[in-house]
């Protein structure tokens, strides 16, 4: 039988990319092959994200944003078109990114991946007693949701505590809420209400006075020759701060509501979110809240038991989706887990799922590090998940600096040789056995091992915990030594994070290294965010003899048009907003005065453009030095000193703040998952870095899957045996040639594979 002809159609088997410039790229020109999957390798900061998200993914969706009618254009963001000469053969793009599902109280895993909605239909048609509709489920809608917290679980409180002192008197200022402080107005009208004596301490108001004092009503008094209302504090406090319609904005408010406000489980659905109705429905002795509330694993073999032909279809979807959700290691969680407590991993890993169930094909998936927060086990599964798109015949691009995800690519590109104006080059471009070959960094260091230690450093005493029972953790008991490299390790869902950061942060001396988002703005960026730019602003005032507050985008030299941040936003009611460069000072942030004044040929905006190693060599000595030094030990020598903290990664966000830290006297260090975004030669520097921090007296406990780090511990402390409610206990302390040699771990399996063993 002969073949059919080859048709122009099937030629089109290639991403062409020509002349990429967007950032650091310098006119890049590479081919990727479609429906494979292509891992983009490289040092952070090389231009792997450029070239993937800032380029190929843009572009597909600016282009698709051109097939909408002019009137819905007139509604999105307007994307400019990245720095390129030319791409060709894009396929609709699908960025599945580690952007946390934002902190809607109401959207659940179980919501955002609609196994809920599909939930809620089984539970509509089989629950009994019959309730009615799929609605009548949902705690989204009126006629679903528990009506005392309007589906929400909880109520809030206040936090009486954080309100006053009751150990001064309303003279004294006993009311610490903002903006009641004494001879304020709020303060006037409580103490011209006549009902209390301003000089007694709260703690002797009698209970009519102590309930008048916090809880009265508004109501109205005649005070002298005026009329005022008053009303407790707790209720203008909510009135004035709490109100749905009113989101503080001012950083010390929000702050103050934060402490203040309390959650307590709503009394009347016990937290279910739903209406009683709702609840007495169910379905093989279970109402839909016990499902939502089980682990996935063991809801899915609750689903396996329902067999109603008049559901089977459904039933056969569902089941399928909460399989995915087990085999991408995710069935320690439950449905009513809300979205906004997922982890950056966890989150694009419940994204991945929406996506395998997919019916679209030819379709390029773009994924950015999805093995962030796996255990090697867990990465096994990710990679077949991958797999698994690519031969739905999907294109499927994968940034990513793990070995394990390198070695199953059928392609590779390797940006670098280094970062920023060292990097945004292709070094590479071609299969996993020529990596091995090429004279590149990451070719050198792919199959590169960390060894076990020669000699473990001796404890200089215990941090002890006792009976941790957060989460899943199961009434644990371990010592952390002091004076050490501690790894924490396991599985995803183990208890890891439970256990450390459930135990640890609020004993004293201890800091904790995070990868949380930093409180700031768009204008906050790592020289303001750091203090480097106290020094650098001390250094032109001195040079021009004028005043440092001028070098402040923050204040008086500040461009009039953008304030200073350089871009104008434009808020969009309905799709997110636009930033556009300043037309006036052309994104260099300052007045033209302000840009006038230099140091040592360079004025304020170029100083700020500058990389932290290039700030180095600017900066030899003095206050600005010492901090650009600890942010080249970190691994950000390629940040640019006025990038918004907004465009960080979680990796960078952590090792920022560990700069900081280490700039003051701790004495125990809680890292989570600091290789994160780190390319195979960058550990080696982290570890080198743990290293001195410890032999300078501190403690280091790490929570890490990263093999290099468990390799290079003194001690280790393994969770396991598996997540959710299979973990939560202590499988294993030890030092780390312990775990090798005796261990039956699934941590030690993977090292004793990793090390050689």
């Amino acid at each position: 039988m002969t073949q059919p002809a080859r048709s122009i159609a099937d030629s089109h088997d290639m991403i062409e990319v020509r002349g990429a410039r967007e950032n650091n790229l310098a006119a890049v020109s590479v081919d990727i092959p479609k429906r494979r999957l292509t891992v983009f390798t490289g040092v952070s900061g090389s231009g792997k994200s450029s070239l993937v998200f800032g380029t190929i993914a843009a572009e597909s969706q600016r282009m698709i944003n051109e097939t909408y009618s002019a009137f819905l254009q007139s509604f999105m963001p307007s994307l400019s078109r990245p720095d390129v000469d030319s791409l060709r053969n894009l396929s609709a793009a699908i960025v599945v990114d580690q952007e946390r599902m934002g902190a809607n109280s109401r959207s659940t895993v179980g919501t955002a991946t609609d196994a809920y909605a599909m939930l809620r239909i089984v539970f509509s048609r089989l629950g009994q007693p019959h309730v009615g509709p799929a609605g009548a489920f949902s705690f989204n809608l009126a006629e679903g949701m528990c009506p005392t917290c309007e589906g929400l679980g909880r109520v809030s409180d206040l936090d009486v505590g954080q309100l006053v002192d009751v150990e001064r008197s309303l003279n004294d200022g006993a009311i610490t809420v903002p903006n009641f402080a004494v001879d304020s107005w709020y303060w006037q009208t409580i103490v011209g209400s006549g009902l209390f004596d301003p000089d007694v301490k709260l703690q002797d108001f009698t209970a009519q006075q102590w309930q008048d004092f916090l809880h009265k009503p508004a109501t109205k008094m005649k005070v002298g020759n005026h009329t005022i209302t008053y009303e407790g504090l707790a209720v203008k406090v909510r009135r004035l701060y709490l109100s749905k319609d009113k989101e503080p904005t001012q950083p010390h408010i929000k702050a103050f509501v934060e402490r203040a406000v309390t959650f307590a489980t709503c009394g009347d659905c016990a937290g279910a979110r739903l209406n009683r109705a709702a609840l007495s429905a169910r379905i093989a002795g279970r109402n839909i809240a016990e499902c939502s509330a089980m682990q996935i694993s063991d809801l899915a073999a609750f689903v396996r038991g329902i067999d109603d032909p008049s559901v089977a279809p459904l039933v056969g979807n569902l089941r399928e989706l909460l399989d995915s959700l087990v085999e991408i290691g995710l069935g320690y969680l439950s449905l009513d887990r809300e979205s906004g407590s997922l982890s950056g991993g966890e989150a694009q890993r419940v994204k991945m799922v929406r996506h395998l169930g997919s019916s679209l094909t030819d379709v390029t998936y773009v994924f950015d590090e999805p093995t962030v927060g796996l255990h090697p086990h867990d990465i096994a599964r990710m990679n077949g998940l991958l797999l698994r798109l690519r031969d739905k015949g999907n294109t499927v691009l994968v940034v990513e600096h793990k070995p394990e995800t390198i070695a199953i690519a059928d392609h590779v590109v390797d940006l670098g040789p280094g970062a920023g104006p060292d990097g945004g080059r292709i070094c590479y471009a071609g299969d996993v056995a020529g990596l091995r070959r090429a004279d590149c960094l990451t070719g050198r260091h792919l199959d590169h091992r960390a060894r076990l230690r020669e000699h473990v450093r001796t404890p200089t005493g215990h941090l002890p915990i006792r009976g941790a029972d957060l989460h899943n953790l199961r009434d644990v008991d371990v010592d952390v030594p002091l004076g050490v490299l501690t790894v924490v390790t396991g599985v995803a869902g183990s208890g890891k994070s439970s256990l450390i950061h459930g135990s640890l942060p609020r004993r004293e001396g201890v800091v904790v290294v995070d990868q949380s988002p930093i409180r700031g703005s768009r204008r906050s960026n790592p020289a303001t965010y750091t203090g480097l730019l106290d020094p650098v602003r001390a250094a032109f005032a001195r040079a021009n003899k004028v005043r440092p507050a001028l070098f402040s985008a923050n204040s008086e030299g500040a461009c009039p048009k953008c304030r200073g941040i350089g871009v104008v936003y434009t808020d969009l009611a309905m799709m997110a907003g636009v930033a556009s460069v300043c037309e006036e000072c052309e994104g260099r942030r300052f007045t033209p005065q302000v840009l006038a004044y230099t140091l040592r040929g360079k004025n304020i905006s170029e100083v700020l453009g500058m990389s932290v190693t290039e700030a180095r060599d600017f900066f030899p000595t003095g206050p600005a030095r010492s901090v650009l030094d600890r942010l080249t030990d970190v691994g950000l020598g390629y940040l640019s000193l006025g990038q918004p903290l907004t465009t960080l990664s979680g990796g960078e966000r952590q090792r920022l703040k560990l700069a900081i830290h280490m700039g003051e006297k701790a004495h125990t260090y809680v890292l989570d998952e600091p290789t994160t975004g780190l390319h195979l030669a960058d550990v080696d520097k982290l570890l080198a870095l743990l290293d001195r921090l410890v032999d300078a007296g501190n403690t280091v406990v790490v929570i890490e899957h990263h093999q290099a780090v468990m390799a290079h511990a003194d001690w280790i402390v393994d969770l396991g045996p598996g997540a959710g409610h299979d973990g939560g206990r202590i499988v294993f302390t030890g030092t780390p040639a312990d775990l090798v040699a005796h261990g039956d771990t699934l941590t030690a399996t993977h090292l004793r594979e990793y090390v050689g063993r």
